[in-house]
């Protein structure tokens, strides 16, 4: 498992290359809430969205490769790109075809080339894992990786940092990385703190998985969160057993909501993609209520700006 140190050393290694990225207060949410809710705005990190610091840390690592390539729903690629080109590495990302198109567009303007592979994240994944044993390319994997996962959780040691009595994390869940780099590091500094993961109903993997207990494959399915997408992996080695026992309770929201909370942190000034609304959105739908102060993760800022316009439209 990820402990305290890596994430420590993540956060040494990748501080002159990733935003320590502000908080603010959402006066509207806390009058909703019933308590004061802070918004962590990862959304105005470098490339849009979290993953560089994970990317940053695992690149980092590596020794004499190729280049390197994964399989994304488009932030960990844009990430991963964007942390080769500063290493002078080649990178291939592979994606399915639901990968929205400005996402797309993001990777190839960072000089990496975006591969196109099935319908699903698990299909990506076999032209990574081609790339890695026949090219000798090195696979960075998006969230069950040791170092991408102590990359995430320096945003815990941020946000303590910023908001050091703060009793509970909202923290969006997809394969997993996040939730357990953050809840490694913030339960080793606070073990009360409690940790909310969110996610959408529709093909959560990790929902899923918990609830079988062990990893599962589920049916990709377009969602407003389209970043939650995508399997947690047959053979997960480290973000399943890790949110099964780090995480302390899991909410999963309907397309509905997951725009509502769109909308709302777009009234706030805050533009960002569906994943990074989730916690909004369960504070509007009554479903997160503290302890408070409670802090929200916004993950990413890298929605489709048509889609972006058509939802502002449709309330």
């Amino acid at each position: 498992m990820v402990g305290l140190d890596q994430v420590l050393a993540a956060r040494d290694r990748i501080g002159r290359d990733v935003l320590r990225t502000p908080v603010a207060l959402s006066d509207a949410l806390s009058a909703r809430a019933g308590g004061e809710v802070w918004l962590k705005l990862e959304h105005r990190q470098t490339t849009g969205a979290f993953k560089l610091r994970g990317a940053t840390n695992a690149v980092a690592g590596l020794g004499d490769v190729a280049g390197v390539t994964t399989a994304s729903t488009g932030n960990h690629g844009r990430a991963l790109a964007h942390a080769a080109r500063a290493r002078g590495l080649r990178a291939v990302i592979c994606m399915s075809r639901l990968v929205p198109a400005n996402k797309l567009e993001a990777i190839r303007a960072l000089g990496a080339e975006a591969r196109i592979i099935g319908d699903s994240q698990d299909d990506a994944f076999v032209e990574a894992h081609r790339l890695a044993r026949d090219e000798g390319f090195a696979l960075i994997p998006p969230f069950d990786h040791a170092d991408v996962i102590a990359g995430q959780g320096t945003l815990a040691l941020e946000i303590l940092d910023q908001i050091p009595q703060a009793p509970s994390i909202g923290v969006p869940l997809s394969g997993g990385g996040l939730l357990a780099g953050v809840a490694a590091a913030a339960k080793a500094l606070r073990p009360d703190i409690r940790i909310i993961g969110i996610s959408m109903e529709r093909g959560a993997a990790m929902a899923a998985s918990l609830a079988a207990g062990h990893p599962v494959e589920v049916t990709e399915l377009a969602t407003l969160a389209d970043s939650l997408g995508g399997g947690i992996g047959l053979g997960n080695r480290l973000t399943f057993p890790m949110v099964r026992d780090l995480m302390d309770d899991l909410i999963l929201l309907t397309e509905d909501q997951i725009a509502a909370g769109i909308r709302h942190l777009a009234s706030e000034g805050h533009v960002v993609e569906g994943a990074a609304a989730v916690g909004a959105a369960a504070v509007l739908a009554g479903r997160l209520q503290g302890p408070f102060p409670l802090v929200l993760i916004l993950s990413g800022a890298n929605i489709d700006p048509a889609q972006h316009a058509r939802l502002l439209e449709a309330a």
